[in-house]
């Protein structure tokens, strides 16, 4: 079988690209990404010298291109990491963010129609459901709640859903759908909350924290999410949305102070900042149809996966010292 995977060299796509090589050594894994700031040709640097992986520097957003690919490669999958997706940066700048989470994804799709494919799978969010209020507990994000987006952000990953169901209803369109909590892991770029943390605690640096800090976050291993990809792709219905949790409900500021005690660091090092304008308060999956209907379990918990990631980041200190001088941009040669 023959897969595109755009936005590969992203935090998530870089992962599920290193398990989905390593796991199907007989299909092929092309992966087509813009190094915009946030790719990082480093991440999946070490997959060049394998046989079923090949990278494209491109933009899903070019029409000609994607075109050339399609008719290329004939693929039989299409995976959509692509996206820009950090909540501060659409809140400065709305329209990058729609160009690439909604036309890069219809530009994707007519493709897809046009050569025919076996399955798009479109990679969104939690964030597309708004959020849940903090003292109902009870309250989790289900598959056919409605769609309450709070930022240019998840207003355009809602948008691509809608998109996409779209597709599928009217073109027939084979499409899936997964919404998935944080994410945590390697490779993760570090503007996120748990790389921060670390950074700025290996370097004794002030982490901020928004507002009080009790805003609340479902977290996930980025491999448990990818494998639940995976399932999807594989055996998801077409037409369906699946939800991706980590049964792992943590307060920003419980996340900064685990990172902080597995670092040996003092909590003095927490300075709290002017919240974030329409900060979600909860966030909170309810994974049942994706477990239920695929088997799909969680591998890790919590308190392990954060122990494993500091280490992570601690081995790769260079990795992340090559982000923050800007050589990594310099990491592809075209």
């Amino acid at each position: 079988m023959k897969y595109l995977i755009t936005g590969g060299a992203g935090f998530i796509g870089s992962n599920f690209l290193h398990y989905m090589t390593s796991t199907y050594n007989d299909d092929m894994f092309y992966c087509i990404d813009a190094l915009t700031y946030a790719g990082n040709y480093n991440n999946i640097k070490n997959l060049e010298g394998k046989s079923n992986f090949k990278f494209i520097h491109g933009d899903i957003t070019d029409k000609e291109l994607i075109d050339k690919l399609f008719n290329e490669y004939h693929f039989d999958y299409v995976v959509n990491f692509a996206a820009e997706s950090h909540v501060d940066n659409s809140i400065k700048n709305p329209s990058i963010f729609l160009t690439t989470n909604i036309l890069g994804t219809q530009t994707l799709m007519d493709a897809c129609r046009k050569y025919g494919i076996k399955r798009y799978h479109q990679v969104s969010t939690d964030e597309v459901y708004g959020d849940l209020p903090l003292d109902r507990p009870d309250l989790l994000f289900k598959e056919t709640n409605p769609i309450k987006a709070s930022s240019p952000y998840s207003a355009s990953k809602a948008g691509a859903d809608l998109l996409v169901l779209a597709y599928h209803r009217t073109f027939k369109l084979p499409v899936t759908i997964s919404r998935c909590s944080n994410n945590y892991g390697p490779y993760q770029f570090p503007e996120k909350l748990i790389p921060v943390v670390i950074s700025k605690a290996l370097n004794d640096e002030s982490i901020p924290v928004y507002g009080n800090g009790l805003n609340v976050r479902d977290w996930i291993h980025v491999h448990d999410h990818n494998v639940g990809v995976d399932m999807i792709i594989k055996n998801g219905r077409d037409g369906e949305v699946y939800n991706l949790g980590g049964h792992s409900e943590k307060t920003n500021l419980e996340v900064v102070k685990t990172i902080l005690h597995e670092l040996g660091k003092p909590e003095s090092l927490i300075t709290y900042v002017t919240d974030r304008p329409g900060h979600d308060l909860r966030y909170a999956i309810d994974s049942t149809k994706t477990e239920e209907e695929l088997g799909w379990k969680l591998t890790y918990d919590f308190n392990q996966g954060i122990k494993d990631t500091v280490k992570w980041y601690i081995n790769n200190e260079d990795w992340i010292l090559d982000i923050k001088s800007g050589n990594y941009k310099n990491a592809y040669k075209d």
